[in-house]
């Protein structure tokens, strides 16, 4: 019952072993993307949701060396522990963006099924994310 107690749904500990190998995966996970945000930023330009302030062009490059310093800090071990805190913060604050694009994807009749499929299925992944990452914080 993957280590957890039936009354209990937070997840159990992570080790110090455990946690670094997240931290090193979120660290590649992170620095991917904030590369694609910097090299590549029209795809995620038309994610942005039109509600926030600005070109969305500087939410994406913002982002993306957001990601690129959170996944620094993750992949230190002297930065492990705020990288944790950092990162959870992080796929906190894109989550509108992913839900932006899954209604515009349902909404739209240009996007094909699996785009919409994608878009949609990627929501409930933000959790396991954040609470990984707090997880990261709590054993570095």
């Amino acid at each position: 019952m993957d280590r957890m107690s039936p009354r209990d749904t937070r997840p159990a500990p992570v080790g110090p072993a455990a946690a670094a190998s997240t931290a090193r995966g979120l660290a590649v996970l992170l620095g991917t993307s904030g590369v694609l945000h910097l090299v590549r930023p029209a795809p995620f330009d038309s994610i942005v949701p039109r509600s926030l302030p600005g070109p969305a062009r500087a939410w994406t490059l913002a982002s993306g060396v957001a990601e690129l310093v959170v996944a620094g800090a993750l992949a230190s071990r002297t930065t492990r522990r705020q990288g944790g805190a950092l990162a959870a913060a992080l796929f906190v604050a894109v989550f509108p963006a992913n839900v932006s694009m899954a209604w515009r994807s349902v909404r739209s009749a240009r996007a094909s099924r699996v785009r919409t499929v994608v878009a949609v299925a990627r929501l409930p992944l933000q959790w396991p994310l954040v609470t990984r990452s707090l997880a990261i914080r709590r054993a570095s």
